[in-house]
């Protein structure tokens, strides 16, 4: 590892890891011997192989690495690290075999359980049978009984493993049908506000357009009251507005006229 530092922080890291699925692999396989069963060790298999694929990506990217800095290095270092790729190949290869090995194993006990021996083994046992003491057949036939409620036993515990499973999944499409109910009902709520809102709005623009009339009216009026105290104040006798030159009425230039002239003038 210190080795791998000085020639490379990737080199080094790229190693780390692949030492920490071997690690992961070995223990995995510790645990599959343990597991009984194969319903269990599938589901283990399946996680080990994962790895495994993991690995072989890691060692691509090592062998990747390593051939990007062949150049700058001696044949030496070139070699020590080649020969590190292989071993790392090697030690793959060996939990694939183990792999195949389990699995092997696996699928002949899933077809013992649901298929029953082939006919190869029907024939042994015929041939077997006919040369057996009736002991030795009552053992036998004891012997096969009891596999068979071990049998049976096994697949009870798969079929309320997959009930398990099958009650598992449905509470989770329920919670899931649940939330995105709420979620619908979320929206609609949503929708509603926002229409409200887009009248409260338009309600709010006619109150402001009403207020701007009854503004502008009350400015007229205000522009009013001051030409009227205006008028006042050039006025300070409250002379009346006809007695103001060039505003009254006709009629009285009518009667100005005849106190001239003493004459109604028409």
């Amino acid at each position: 590892m210190d080795d791998l530092s000085r020639i490379s922080e990737d080199l080094a890291e790229i190693d780390g890891q692949i030492s920490d699925v071997f690690r992961a692999l070995s223990n995995g396989f510790q645990k599959l011997e343990k597991i009984k069963e194969f319903n269990r060790q599938s589901r283990q298999l399946e996680e080990l192989t994962e790895k495994m694929r993991d690995c072989k990506r890691l060692i691509k990217d090592f062998e990747k690495e390593a051939k990007g800095l062949e150049d700058r290095l001696d044949r030496g270092t070139n070699k020590m690290l080649s020969d590190k790729k292989q071993s790392m190949v090697k030690e793959l290869n060996s939990y694939v075999a183990l792999k195949k090995k389990y699995a092997t194993n696996i699928e002949n006990k899933r077809i013992e359980l649901f298929e029953g021996p082939s006919e190869g083994q029907v024939d042994d046992n015929v041939f077997m049978a006919s040369t057996m003491t009736n002991e030795q057949l009552i053992d036998k036939g004891r012997k096969m009984m009891d596999e068979t409620d071990q049998a049976i036993e096994r697949g009870k515990k798969i079929v309320h493993e997959t009930l398990n499973i099958g009650t598992e999944t449905a509470a989770t499409l329920k919670s899931q049908t649940e939330q995105m109910s709420r979620i619908v009902n979320e929206l609609d709520s949503i929708h509603f506000s926002m229409k409200r809102a887009s009248k409260l709005v338009k309600q709010l623009g006619r109150q402001i357009a009403t207020d701007k009339c009854i503004m502008m009216l009350l400015f007229l009026i205000v522009i009013g009251v001051i030409a009227i105290v205006i008028v006042k104040i050039i006025n300070p006798h409250n002379q009346d507005i006809r007695d103001i030159p060039g505003l009254a009425p006709p009629v009285m230039n009518r009667r100005l006229l005849w106190d001239q002239s003493g004459n109604e003038q028409f």
